[in-house]
């Protein structure tokens, strides 16, 4: 069985492609980025404008006209179907202790914009150091524990604005 992709062309019209309909289709690579396609005796030139690979989004060009295309695999179909949303979980404000333990080290300071897995601070439990990662970029809005702090699990460390 050959896997099927759902394209949304300009979040308005939808194709749905088989790997079979894509190895049929007549594409050349004339320069980076830049096609020249044979389909049902038209020809067409595209040139990919901007992607982003992980989101599978694209900004195509085709004989002068762009188009913003969406590709979702069947995968992503499947988890549409199932009632599950990639990448819409709610936005960590606050960094809480996941065990108790010692704090050995913070990194960050009230008022620091930190990125996306960024260390805020080293807790020791178990005789074991963990390393807590920023989940999102932002800024520090409070620390609430010092160097030697011993700390519960739950307990509030990091609030970011």
């Amino acid at each position: 069985m050959s896997k099927s992709y759902k394209l949304s062309v300009n979040q308005n019209t939808s194709f749905e492609f088989t790997e079979q309909d894509l190895g049929k289709l007549d594409a050349v690579s004339v320069k980076e980025n830049h096609f020249h396609i044979l389909n049902d005796h038209m020809a067409y030139q595209a040139e990919i404008i901007a992607t982003d690979y992980n989101a599978r989004k694209y900004t195509v060009k085709v004989n002068g006209s762009t188009y913003h295309v969406d590709i979702a695999t069947p995968l992503d179909s499947l988890i549409k179907e199932m009632g599950i949303s990639l990448g819409a979980g709610k936005v960590v404000n606050a960094i809480k202790a996941p065990m108790p333990g010692l704090i050995l080290e913070v990194a960050v300071q009230v008022g620091q914009e930190v990125q996306e897995n960024e260390t805020l601070l080293i807790l020791e439990a178990m005789k074991m150091e963990n390393t807590l990662f920023s989940p999102r970029a932002g800024v520090i809005k409070s620390v609430s524990v010092e160097k030697g702090n011993a700390v519960e699990k739950g307990q509030l460390l990091i609030e970011f604005e």
